[in-house]
């Protein structure tokens, strides 16, 4: 009769069913085919003009407001913006020669007949012997290169054109290009084709996870086909903001962007799939089941998307340029993935069919396998004890998390930077043995003219720096606008420790000459800056991102002490996955270290992405609380979500451990870090910690919300026992 609660409960699922009606009713989920595909061929062209749009240069990268940042705009003024390319020469066996001396001059006369709109050979200088008279053993030549974000990507073709021009006259000799602009030609060799190199990577891993998730060779179709068009429009998005918004886009931001796309998406529609097929199991009609899975798994995976894109919405407040072009990048990329994920998937998953799910095809009225599945037996076997349970868990982790004691996020060389070394580095470590270390890449110094001497004696005078070295370069403007610039060499490797040292006594020298408006830039200034923005970043985003993920687990469960206790849980998962991290990175892999924004990008990627499991399982464990009690909640919770859970989580670990496919050190351990976070919350802290927590707590978990109080034991038909969880 009305009014009744059962009545009443038909009703708002018949509203619920409405809205989702306009994805995938009958005739609607044509339209909405029709629609992604439109957007899909608009979305295709400017896709492709996204890696055209990435700023790999300096500017791109560091803060704005950082004192390399302003001298690099002021020296502008002075000449173009260059970046220098040293030649080595090096006979091993003795002395240069005659001969010798004579081969490197036809080399360099080569090199000065090079004419392009950025090889500045007519300023070639040099070369330079690292000894007077005849027992000099090494020459280096500079050849300065006019580099912007339009040149950059062609580095690597004028190494090429440098090594022939000087290396058909260097028989005999030891030949290497190196210098800024050799090391940063590795770089951009490594980000050339890393959109194309992750996108198939991600691609096969997903294929082959959803394979084995599915057991289906035609399901996997569907989310693969979804998470490319994704990536499409995203791209696309995202081209446009670069080129009309300012939008900063990176060979990083780009790589994360396609790991994201295909490891969120993917996850979604695992989400949503495992839901549908329970609801194709108690509904004949596939279009009500796909209506039903919508409105149940929904809510969820909204909330889950949100966090992710609130969290990567925080990273606007980073200092460093990078850092915060990252966040709208990985935020536009998520979002479009939800939209996709949760219109176009389930409109190709209806249009389809049953049959979609051969050979494992779920039929009405067949039964439920994950009532007797190895998570519900799991839940029950942790319900016995499940204080000694979460106590257990969480000492091993904070054991493992001791080995934090072993990072070293300071910073990578050069030298430590790749996978395996290139001439280009080995050439830098060569030309450290004959000249002073710091060649090729100088301090860069700006001051008032009338005070430009007192600087000038105070630069020569620092430890640190190699006072003969202390001049105007040539090809430089004399004076701009009452200023002058001129250069210096450092003695120790331009990218060590050492050298940011003697770039903080330079800065604290000149800025205490009076009136001289003195600012230090060059390449270990901006190495500097950077690794104070990075500390900065830490300290702000960090928090922030906390703060946002509790936000939106007190507004999703309605309580404080579930989010707390969730909150918790993920900062122990991310320690114990750095700890272990740093542990196999040292001991392991023998890399040399970390790079300073390794914890952060690792802290949100794993806060943001990690809590996804939890809000997955809470919400199942809410909405069954609410009728069958907390505790009976919290198994048959873990029973429903395990095994979709399990298989999201093996998909993302999977797709972010594919940028190990990237031959840079960084890469490999933010993608290594990850992964390894993603597999701990998916097999331990989700499935062990929380679950036992929420069992030892009980009600009171969902403090101050009713259901801390006595819980209602009102049954309810099957398919209606969840309303709005996965």
């Amino acid at each position: 009769m009305p009014g009744t609660p059962r009545t009443q409960r038909d009703q708002r699922r018949q509203g619920r069913r409405g809205v989702a009606w306009l994805i995938c009713g009958p005739r609607v989920k044509w339209l909405v085919l029709v629609f992604w595909l439109l957007v899909l061929v608009l979305a295709a062209p400017f896709a492709q003009k996204l890696a055209d749009e990435q700023d790999n240069t300096t500017s791109s990268w560091v803060p704005r407001s950082a004192e390399s940042t302003q001298v690099l705009d002021v020296s502008e003024e002075f000449r173009p913006e260059t970046m220098p390319m040293v030649v080595v020469y090096v006979r091993e066996d003795g002395p240069l020669t005659a001969a010798d001396r004579e081969r490197i001059d036809k080399g360099v006369g080569g090199v000065k007949q090079l004419r392009s709109h950025w090889i500045r050979g007519d300023e070639t200088r040099g070369p330079a012997f690292d000894k007077k008279g005849d027992d000099a053993r090494a020459a280096q030549v500079y050849v300065p290169l006019t580099v912007n974000n339009d040149t950059y990507n062609d580095l690597p073709d004028a190494v090429d054109d440098v090594r022939d021009a000087v290396g058909r006259s260097a028989a005999g000799l030891d030949v290497y290009v190196t210098g800024p602009a050799g090391i940063n030609a590795e770089f951009s060799k490594a980000f050339a084709d890393i959109d194309s190199t992750l996108l198939l990577a991600a691609g096969a891993v997903v294929v082959v996870a959803l394979l084995i998730t599915y057991r289906s060779p035609v399901l996997l179709l569907v989310p693969l086909f979804s998470a490319v068009v994704s990536l499409f429009v995203a791209q696309a998005l995202i081209y446009l903001l670069a080129e009309h918004a300012g939008l900063t886009v990176n060979g990083q931001s780009s790589g994360i962007l396609t790991v994201l796309v295909f490891g969120a998406g993917t996850d979604y529609a695992l989400l949503l799939v495992a839901r549908y097929r329970e609801e194709l199991r108690r509904h004949e009609d596939r279009h009500e089941a796909m209506a039903l899975a919508l409105h149940r798994a929904g809510p969820a995976v909204i909330a889950s998307s949100a966090t992710v894109v609130l969290s990567m919405l925080v990273l606007l407040v980073a200092e460093m340029n990078s850092t915060r072009g990252l966040g709208p990048v990985a935020a536009i990329g998520v979002g479009i993935a939800l939209l996709v994920m949760l219109s176009l998937f389930p409109a190709l998953l209806v249009i389809c069919g049953r049959w979609l799910f051969w050979p494992k095809i779920p039929h009405h009225g067949s039964p439920d396998p994950a009532e007797q599945g190895v998570w519900a037996r799991m839940g029950r076997r942790i319900a016995r004890r499940p204080r000694l349970t979460w106590v257990v868990t969480s000492v091993v982790l904070a054991a493992l998390a001791l080995g934090l004691t072993q990072l070293r996020a300071a910073g990578v060389s050069n030298e430590d930077a790749f996978l395996d070394k290139p001439s280009s580095v080995t050439g830098q470590e060569v030309s450290a043995e004959y000249f002073p270390a710091g060649s090729g890449d100088p301090l860069v110094v700006v001051a008032d003219k009338a005070k430009a001497e007192d600087v000038g004696r105070v630069v020569s005078g620092t430890r640190g720096v190699d006072p003969e070295t202390v001049a105007v370069p040539p090809g430089t403007k004399p004076e701009h606008d009452g200023k002058v610039l001129y250069e210096a060499t450092l003695t120790d490797p331009s990218d060590s420790e050492a050298a940011k040292d003697t770039v903080e006594r330079v800065r604290d020298a000149v800025h205490g000459v009076p009136d001289a408006n003195a600012k230090i830039g060059g390449g270990t200034a901006t190495l500097l800056d950077m690794d104070k923005a990075t500390i900065h970043d830490d300290k702000l985003v960090i928090p922030l991102v906390l703060l946002v993920v509790l936000l939106i687990l007190a507004a999703l469960l309605r309580a404080v002490v579930a989010p707390l206790l969730l909150i918790a849980t993920v900062v122990l998962s991310f320690s114990t996955a750095l700890g272990i991290s740093a542990l196999v990175f040292r001991h392991v892999f023998d890399f040399a270290g970390e790079s300073t924004d390794f914890p952060l990008f690792v802290f949100v990627f794993l806060v943001a992405l990690g809590i996804d499991y939890n809000i997955f399982l809470t919400t199942r464990i809410r909405e069954d609380a609410g009728v069958h009690g907390t505790r009976p909640g919290v198994v048959t919770g873990l029973a429903a979500t395990g095994a979709v859970i399990t298989s999201a989580g093996l998909v993302l670990a999977g797709t972010f451990a594919v940028l190990g496919t990237i031959p840079m050190v960084a890469f490999v351990e933010v993608g290594f870090a990850v992964a390894l976070g993603v597999l701990l919350d998916t097999f331990i802290v989700r499935s062990i910690l929380v679950t036992s927590l929420f069992l030892d707590v009980g009600p009171k978990i969902w403090w101050p919300h009713a259901l801390a109080k006595e819980q209602p034991k009102e049954s309810s038909p099957a398919g209606d026992s969840n309303p709005s969880g996965v």
